[in-house]
């Protein structure tokens, strides 16, 4: 009668790389979140804008803000200005670029219409790009 042994294999080696894939996943978003809050904090006028799932474009080389308060007055670069004054600095921002992007925040509470004529003092004054500013439904109110 004859023993013999049954085979034993060696144990696996212990894996010793590093799975990097869930770092990167947050990492990635917390890209997208910094990249979506950062425009919503650059305004000192305190507005309760509009809510949108959209998301944000790629920024311009050169943009002027307008923004269009509760009680429809008018501010250009968070400086107040009355219509005859804007038409004049944004016909100056499209001769020096004509590239120049009209960032519109207007308050939700503000009458489309008084949207609408700031909208048409950009485009007569010759600023073809125009975005609207909204506030995503994650990000808490100003």
């Amino acid at each position: 009668m004859a023993f013999g042994r049954l085979e034993t294999r060696k144990p696996d080696a212990p894996m010793s790389e590093i799975n990097v894939t869930p770092m990167v996943d947050v990492m990635l978003v917390l890209l997208v979140i910094f990249i979506l809050t950062a425009p919503l904090m650059t305004s000192a006028i305190r507005l309760d804008l509009p809510q949108s799932e959209g998301g944000q474009s790629g920024a311009a080389p050169q943009a002027v803000s307008l923004v269009v308060d509760a009680q429809g007055a008018l501010f250009l670069n968070d400086q107040p200005i009355t219509p005859e004054a804007l038409r004049q600095r944004l016909s100056e921002a499209a001769r020096h670029n004509p590239d120049t992007e009209l960032e519109l925040r207007a308050d939700q509470s503000v009458p489309y219409g008084r949207v609408v004529e700031a909208m048409g003092l950009a485009q007569k004054a010759g600023l073809s790009r125009i975005g609207f500013v909204a506030q995503t439904p994650s990000t808490p109110k100003r």
